[in-house]
């Protein structure tokens, strides 16, 4: 079966300090985060990327990762994610607007260039092996939607508060996504809840599932982001998917802030001495 991953990019990453935070190196090699995420996605039977990226960043991308990529003989496509891609009846929203809509935007932007189940990531996070396994495996099997469920305590930085997904499940089964703010590693919570970072598994048919809520998200205000947790959670409520929670005990790391830079390479490193990577891949 064919599998698709999907890397949201167009972030614009205010928080990061200036620079392209998913671009930065974090290994001596210059590899970057996305090229751990492309390795572990291959190993688990992925067989092409699809970056969405803003059009005015496609040939740093391409220099940095795309040619490399393709030299490698990986199926690579890129879809761009833009501020006036909404809805004909709203580009009067659009006017104003200075950052896209969204994550839930940023997948519809690829609508074209997918046909087949796929697995949704940030750019500027490392997701280690085991949720690509469990997810590859899940849609291999005829799964429909899932997730992979990060334990709160490894997804945390040392640089600052973050916002996280806190995941209600029931027998494995997602039931709401509790969106908290501020979470540190002082804060008073369950520290091996499950956290939705973002790795989602869909099927293309979600797409138009997705193409309804957005036009719904216009249609109710359109205001701050459209957004595929909140739109998964919107689903749920509905009873109109059923979202299996795969778990995760791997470490997850981040570009939150530029201060993560560091620890980053420091632990890409260590993965890489460790051999569960390649020097060169």
């Amino acid at each position: 079966m064919n599998l698709t991953l999907l890397i949201m990019a167009a972030g614009i990453g205010s928080r990061f300090g200036g620079g392209i935070k998913q671009l930065e190196p974090v290994d001596a090699r210059e590899h970057i985060i996305m090229d751990y995420s492309i390795y572990d996605a291959m190993e688990a039977g992925f067989n092409k990327v699809v970056f969405v990226i803003r059009k005015d960043l496609l040939a740093d991308f391409d220099e940095v990762i795309g040619q490399r990529m393709k030299n490698k003989g990986i199926q690579i496509e890129y879809a761009f994610q833009e501020i006036e891609d909404v809805p004909k009846k709203y580009k009067e929203k659009t006017i104003n607007r200075t950052k896209p809509w969204g994550t839930g935007q940023a997948i519809l932007a690829a609508k074209d260039k997918i046909h087949e189940p796929f697995v949704v990531i940030n750019a500027d996070d490392y997701y280690g092996k085991e949720g690509f396994v469990k997810l590859a495996e899940y849609l291999k099997n005829g799964g429909n939607c899932c997730m992979a469920g990060f334990v709160l305590k490894n997804t945390l930085s040392d640089n600052g508060t973050v916002t996280r997904g806190i995941c209600v499940e029931e027998d494995g089964w997602l039931k709401e996504v509790v969106e908290t703010k501020g979470i540190s590693k002082n804060t008073e919570l369950d520290m091996e809840s499950l956290v939705s970072m973002n790795m989602w598994g869909l099927r293309p048919e979600f797409m138009d599932l997705l193409e309804k809520g957005f036009v719904e998200f216009f249609e109710n205000g359109g205001q701050g982001e459209f957004l595929i947790p909140t739109y998964i959670g919107e689903l749920l409520e509905k009873k109109a998917i059923d979202v299996k929670v795969l778990k995760s005990n791997d470490t997850w790391y981040g570009m939150t802030y530029k201060e993560d830079g560091p620890t980053v390479r420091k632990n890409i490193e260590r993965l890489v001495k460790e051999g569960l990577y390649p020097e060169e891949f």
